[in-house]
């Protein structure tokens, strides 16, 4: 990244979007501290999140030691530790204990700090668990999830092994509007995708969230004509999907460039709010129809795709990790480098 002299809240937020892809990581989180450092800040309220990006990208490129003085003068930027970013940063220091070897009671004391944090603060769910389960501990965060939904709820879990006639009916709940959701319904998703990779049997807490996804698709859909979603047809799969749904156009796009730039700018735009283990789900226009078929549904609903989705994202096979490293293989399969194929996508 060529240095400048002053980074703006604008340029901070490119940078979130584009720093993992670039030729050297490392090196962008070593600027944004060094502009910390050396007041080279637009505003100065962006010292916090400019260190919590640092450490976010050495943690992922494997350097705790870097990640952890990052995240502790992140921390240090924040005028209170009850800012959600602040708690993104907590979680980030964690990780980094974690990866550094015998600190793992310190990361876990610091994870552990941080429990509160899930029963008022949306993000939190996802950036505990993501740390958790960086370390194996998914077990431990389906406990912290799952007493934290039964407080929210005001109920009690179900016991482990129960029958499925013995579950109990699924509370009667409702998600917020389709742009804050609220706490419960990311607490939700965040067990329900903890409990999957577990291999942990449906309960009905996991109804629940599937129940919630829903509404929250169906009021997506109403207000924006149609909602973004992480399937991605290969390029034949793409033109037999508009070949038998042209109706779908609008959704998945009019052809394989503009579905792979719609996929391209979204999973920037997740990584831009926190989300880690972004990536997208193969599918095929056999599948589509064959969900459709087995639930009497339509291929063209937006419900039922985003069943054919859930059902994806429970076999490994199906999905392809994003980001690729800017000189590896495109995860579009074109057999281009990401930086000469989709990487730009999201710019344009």
């Amino acid at each position: 990244m060529p240095t400048k002299d002053v980074l703006t809240s604008a340029d901070i937020a490119e940078l979130r979007r584009s720093a993992l892809g670039m030729a050297d990581p490392l090196g962008v989180a070593a600027e944004l501290a060094d502009a910390v450092e050396q007041n080279r800040l637009a505003d100065p309220d962006d010292a916090g999140g400019a260190l919590t990006l640092a450490a976010e990208i050495a943690e992922i490129r494997g350097k705790p030691d870097a990640a952890l003085r990052y995240a502790e003068r992140a921390l240090a930027a924040y005028p209170s530790g009850e800012d959600p970013l602040a708690g993104f940063a907590r979680a980030l220091r964690a990780r980094a204990l974690f990866q550094a070897g015998g600190r793992e009671d310190d990361a876990l004391a610091e994870l552990t700090a941080l429990r509160p944090f899930l029963l008022v603060q949306p993000d939190a769910p996802a950036y505990v668990s993501a740390a958790l389960d960086a370390a194996g501990r998914s077990s431990v965060a389906e406990t912290w999830l799952s007493e934290a939904v039964d407080t929210l709820l005001g109920g009690r879990a179900t016991a482990a092994g129960a029958s499925t006639q013995a579950i109990t009916a699924v509370p009667a709940v409702e998600v917020g509007p389709a742009e804050s959701p609220g706490v419960l319904f990311f607490l939700l998703q965040q067990r329900h995708r903890v409990r999957r990779n577990l291999n942990l049997p449906h309960d009905r807490h996991d109804d629940l969230a599937d129940r919630l996804e829903t509404q929250l698709v169906r009021r997506a859909g109403d207000r924006n004509g149609g909602e973004p979603d992480l399937l991605f047809w290969p390029r034949a799969e793409f033109d037999r999907l508009l070949a038998a749904h042209a109706e779908l156009t609008g959704t998945y796009g009019p052809d394989w460039d503009a579905h792979r730039a719609r996929l391209e700018k979204e999973l920037v735009r997740l990584a831009a709010t926190g989300q880690v283990g972004l990536g997208v789900l193969s599918a095929t226009v056999a599948g589509l129809d064959g969900f459709a078929g087995r639930r009497d549904g339509d291929p063209s609903d937006r419900e039922t795709r985003a069943g054919y989705a859930r059902e994806l994202a429970a076999r490994p096979a199906a999905r392809i990790a994003w980001p690729p490293e800017r000189n590896d293989a495109c995860w579009c399969g074109s057999g281009l480098k990401y930086k000469k194929d989709c990487l730009p996508r999201s710019r344009s």
